[in-house]
């Protein structure tokens, strides 16, 4: 399993969960935009919460399970980075960069999920 101290998926899912509560921040208050604003902030922080309940998983089937619902919440999470750049409520900037992490997370996502599921056979 991982430890949530020292994983790379552990950190950077966290990292990228501050930086939506920075979306959040950034959409509610400047833009005063609160539907899509909030949909980001629980998809997007949920991929971190899920990684770190799997660092305590009872079993390799509840470690696949909460890291699989990390994966779906990352690709929700794309879908809403996407229609807030194609809105313009995030500039193509910050939504490049933010995409980019997000990335990164569902590379690392997919990555172990797919090694748990070899190690398990």
């Amino acid at each position: 399993m991982m430890r949530k101290d020292t994983s790379p998926i552990c950190v950077q899912s966290k990292t990228f969960a501050l930086h939506m509560v920075g979306l959040y921040r950034l959409l509610s208050e400047e833009k005063k935009e609160f539907v899509l604003s909030k949909q980001v902030l629980r998809s997007g922080t949920s991929i971190g919460a899920n990684v770190h309940e799997a660092v305590q998983a009872q079993s390799r089937a509840d470690f696949l399970s909460k890291l699989s619902i990390a994966l779906k919440e990352a690709s929700e999470t794309e879908y809403w980075l996407e229609i807030l750049m194609e809105s313009s409520y995030v500039s193509q900037k910050k939504g490049t960069e933010l995409m980019s992490e997000l990335k990164s997370l569902l590379r690392m996502l997919t990555s172990s999920i797919k090694t748990a599921k070899a190690n398990a056979s």
